[in-house]
C-alpha cells in the first residue's frame, strides 16, 4: 500500500474495555498464522480503550537471522507515522508566536526552496502539515524534480518534500546546523547535519513520557530495534540515524519507537495534560484533527487531511491516523476520539501492509464504538 492508499476501518457495537478484550482475544491466535502466510518476521501491536491499553503484546521475531522475539519493547521504525509528531512540535511553536499556521514560510528563512516559480512565497505551515503546499513529487528525484505542480491550498498531494522544506524552516528558528558535516541527497541536494534529533527529544518526546521513542539511535534502543526484512523475508541492513540523515528525513520519517510509547501519543492527542510549555493546548488539539483538505469523498466515508492526521469519516464516527512505510518496515495508527479508543500496528517487513490491511480492519470492528 503506498501512502495514497488507506484502509477502510468500519466500527461495530459499543464495547467496554473488558467487552474488547474478549473480542480481541480470538485474533491472538490468528495473527502467527497470518505472520506465516504473509512471509512476516515480526508484529507489535498496542490496543487501546477509554485511554487506557487493554491489548499490548508482539509476534514472531525483531530478526530471521537472530531468531530474538519480538516484544511490547522492541522499536520499530514509525516512518510517516513520525510526521503528526513533528506537526505537534510545529503547532507548539505557534502557540509560542515564533511560528504561523498561515504566514508564508518564506517569512521566516533565507533559504529557497524553488526559485523560479514564486508560488513558494505563498507556501505555509498549514499548507505543508495538511499536504496541500502543492509540492511534488513526494521525493524528487533527477527524472522528476521538485516543482509546484497546483496553487498552494488548491488540492491534496502527498509530499515528503513538504515536511523536510517546514523542518528546515524550524531548524532555522530553534535549531543548530553543523556545516561541516553535509553531504548530497536525491537529485543532488545539498543537506547539512542539524541537531533535529535532540530538540525533538527535549521539546516533544520526553515531556509527552515517550520513554521508548527517539530519532538518535542510543546503545540501548541498538539493541531494542527491530531489523527490516525485504518482501522476500531477507534481512536488509539497518536504517541510519546520522545526524545528517535526520536533517534530510527525520520530521517525514525518522521516529523509532514502540506500539506502546505511540499511543501513548494518540492518547495524548484525544485525552491532553494542560496546556504547558511542551503539551498543546485543547484549540490546538482541536485544530490538529480538524479537516483542512478533502482527499477522497464517497456516500459513506470521506477521507481528508487535518494538520499531520489523515482524518476518516463515516456516518456516524470521525477518525484520526496515519499508516508508514520505510524499507523493511510497514505500519499504521488509527484513533477515535468519541470512545478515546485505538490500536498502533507496527511490522518490520515490506510485505508488512499484507498483514496490516487484514488485522486493523478486525481490530477496529471490535474496538470502536
Amino acid at each position: 500500500m503506498n501512502r495514497r492508499t488507506f484502509l477502510r476501518l468500519l466500527p461495530a457495537a459499543s464495547l467496554s474495555p473488558t467487552q474488547s478484550q474478549s473480542q480481541l482475544k480470538d485474533l491472538e491466535t490468528q495473527i502467527p498464522a497470518l505472520l506465516r502466510s504473509t512471509n512476516v518476521p515480526g508484529l507489535s501491536l498496542a490496543v487501546f480503550k477509554n485511554s487506557r491499553i487493554i491489548w499490548l503484546q508482539g509476534f514472531g521475531v525483531t530478526d530471521r537471522a537472530s531468531g530474538t522475539p519480538v516484544d511490547s519493547n522492541t522499536l520499530f521504525e514509525a516512518a510517516s507515522m513520525s510526521k503528526p509528531v513533528f506537526a505537534y512540535l510545529v503547532l507548539k511553536l505557534c502557540e509560542q508566536g515564533m511560528l504561523s499556521l498561515d504566514t508564508p514560510l518564506t517569512t521566516y528563512t533565507n533559504r529557497r526552496l524553488l526559485e523560479d516559480d514564486p508560488r513558494i512565497n505563498r507556501i505555509t505551515a498549514r499548507h505543508i502539515l495538511s499536504h496541500s503546499s502543492g509540492l511534488v513529487p513526494d521525493w524528487r528525484s533527477s527524472d522528476d524534480p521538485l516543482r509546484i505542480a497546483s496553487d498552494p491550498g488548491e488540492r491534496w498531494s502527498y509530499s515528503g518534500e513538504g515536511y523536510y522544506y517546514l523542518q528546515s524552516v524550524v531548524n532555522d528558528l530553534i535549531g543548530h546546523t553543523d556545516p561541516k558535516q553535509c553531504g548530497q541527497f536525491e537529485a543532488g541536494v545539498k543537506v547539512c547535519a542539524t541537531d533535529f534529533g535532540e530538540s525533538m527529544q527535549s521539546r516533544v518526546i520526553t515531556p509527552l513520557g515517550m520513554t521508548s521513542s527517539g530519532y538518535v539511535l542510543n546503545p540501548d534502543f541498538a539493541k531494542r530495534r527491530a531489523r527490516p526484512h525485504d518482501a522476500n523475508g531477507n534481512p536488509l541492513p539497518y536504517g541510519t540515524s546520522r545526524a545528517i540523515d535526520l536533517a534530510r528525513y527525520g520530521a517525514a520519517g525518522g521516529l523509532l519507537t514502540t506500539p506502546a510509547d505511540y499511543a501513548k501519543f494518540l492518547m495524548q492527542i484525544i485525552d491532553p495534560r494542560p496546556q504547558d510549555d511542551h503539551h498543546l493546548s485543547a484549540d490546538s488539539l482541536r485544530e490538529m484533527t480538524t479537516p483542512q483538505i478533502e482527499v477522497s469523498k464517497a456516500a459513506d466515508y470521506t477521507i481528508a487531511w487535518g494538520l499531520g492526521w489523515r482524518i476518516a469519516r463515516t456516518p456516524k464516527h470521525i477518525y484520526f491516523g496515519h499508516d508508514g512505510a520505510n524499507p523493511g518496515f510497514q505500519c499504521i495508527a488509527e484513533a477515535c476520539a468519541a470512545d478515546h479508543s485505538g490500536f498502533v500496528l507496527m511490522t518490520n517487513s515490506d510485505n508488512g501492509m499484507k498483514v496490516l490491511e487484514k488485522l486493523a480492519p478486525e481490530i477496529s470492528k471490535r474496538l470502536h464504538s
